[in-house]
């Protein structure tokens, strides 16, 4: 009897011994199941009471409910003992020293064109002309039909148009917002006209969808001196002081006279590269003095107003301001390109 009861008590210093030894809660409660579990030695030793005399068995459950109480009182001081160390480490962890600097986050910039865009439209309203815009969905009448543009002419070929149902396109340049101004009000008129345009077209230099700036002034006795006047202020202001401009014979269907407008070469200064086919000379724009046609078109007296119109593409002359040699980087929205600007 008396080996029996000191097996307990000694099963239970070294239960106890192992629970205060627990460093984590899964090996608490692996120390649990071993010391109080139906398969540990206290809970075998509790079933063979039974087979001890009578006069012994009070003694022996007294002994055994002290040591099973005190391993159930000790198992709950280490788990909260545990439990109250690891929320500690967790806010500890979690601590934040709000005496350090915040994160800045970095402020989104203007797209290039968008810069490029702002500051043709800056320049030409500080001489004096509006802002307007138009759908970009057009019927051929003010796309075509209104600026002189007869029904054989390459440009209205499928390989060239986006035509969409109803015999509607998408406009392939911003001048049908003249055409519609000049409906809408008389003259005299002075605006510009920038906008999305989609031609079918696609290479380093070209893209189906880009951007124009397209430019009319109505009055009486406007010149081409008029005209040259406000495209070498605007090429001198966009692109500086120090590049000549030169106007070239050309032809639009649109304007006669018409001309190309050139600025010297703003990659080698004007001294010939490959850039500029070795000529020193880059086209920026085109350009003329507004056809009769057209004004009749829109039923306005040739005799008595005359007016200039031009064109730019705002790609081009961001790709000229900025030096960049291909025009889908524009729309790749590589955030190391856009995030030179």
């Amino acid at each position: 009897m008396r080996g029996f009861i000191d097996e307990i008590r000694q099963l239970c210093d070294k239960a106890l011994a192992s629970v205060a030894g627990a460093q984590t809660l899964e090996q608490l409660e692996q120390e649990r199941v071993a010391v109080l579990g139906r398969k540990s030695r206290l809970s075998q030793m509790m079933r063979e009471f039974a087979s001890l005399p009578a006069k012994d068995r009070p003694e022996a459950g007294r002994v055994a409910n002290e040591a099973k109480q005190a391993l159930t009182e000790a198992l709950e001081r280490r788990r909260v003992q545990l439990e109250t160390g690891s929320r500690a480490r967790q806010i500890a962890a979690e601590q934040i020293d709000i005496t350090l600097p915040g994160r800045a986050h970095p402020l989104g910039r203007r797209h290039p064109l968008t810069q490029t865009l702002l500051e043709i439209e800056e320049i030409f309203i500080s001489m004096g002309f509006a802002v307007a815009l138009g759908p970009e969905i057009e019927n051929d009448f003010n796309n075509f039909a209104a600026l002189n543009f007869p029904p054989e002419h390459p440009a209205r070929d499928m390989q060239d148009t986006f035509y969409v149902a109803g015999g509607w396109l998408l406009r392939t340049h911003t001048s049908p917002v003249q055409i519609r101004t000049m409906l809408a009000a008389e003259p005299p008129l002075a605006i510009i006209a920038p906008g999305r345009v989609y031609r079918a077209d696609a290479d380093v230099t070209h893209s189906p969808q880009f951007h124009q700036v397209e430019g009319l002034l109505v009055d009486r006795r406007i010149t081409l001196g008029d005209l040259k006047g406000i495209l070498q202020t605007f090429a001198r202001r966009m692109f500086g002081e120090q590049y000549r401009v030169r106007f070239r014979p050309s032809f639009f269907p649109f304007t006669e006279p018409s001309a190309e407008v050139d600025i010297g070469c703003v990659i080698c200064g004007g001294t010939g590269c490959r850039v500029c086919g070795g000529s020193g000379w880059l086209e920026i724009l085109g350009a003329g003095m507004v056809h009769p046609a057209v004004f009749e078109n829109v039923g306005r007296d040739s005799e008595k107003w005359t007016g200039f119109a031009f064109g730019m593409g705002v790609e081009r002359i961001a790709m000229l301001k900025y030096g960049i040699g291909d025009i889908r980087l524009f729309f790749e929205n590589d955030m190391r390109f856009l995030s030179q600007f």
